[in-house]
């Protein structure tokens, strides 16, 4: 969810959800650039087209499967969305 932006628009809740799995990502040894697919989960369906075009933005040349659904309410009551990523990361010798 996006933590730490709680009482913000979609936009803002979509882009500090992403800054999360960046950085989680990151840690992790990947990137981005890495992610495979994404799952939004929306409470507001009106929100899709806002937060799709976030997600254009950020993944436009990587094109991961992505699936959207809209969901009656998320563990946070402010929460307008919650996204999961699956990324590839690099083998480990």
């Amino acid at each position: 969810g996006p933590v730490g932006a709680d009482t913000a628009d979609v936009a803002a809740q979509t882009r500090r959800i992403f800054e999360i799995i960046a950085a989680a990502l990151k840690q992790a040894g990947s990137s981005l650039e890495q992610v495979v697919r994404t799952r939004i989960y929306l409470t507001n369906a009106e929100d899709w087209e806002e937060v799709g075009r976030i997600h254009g933005e950020l993944f436009g040349e990587i094109r991961p499967a992505a699936t959207m659904v809209v969901v009656a309410k998320l563990l946070n009551p402010a929460w307008r969305l919650e996204i999961e990523a699956d990324a590839v990361l690099d083998q480990v010798e």
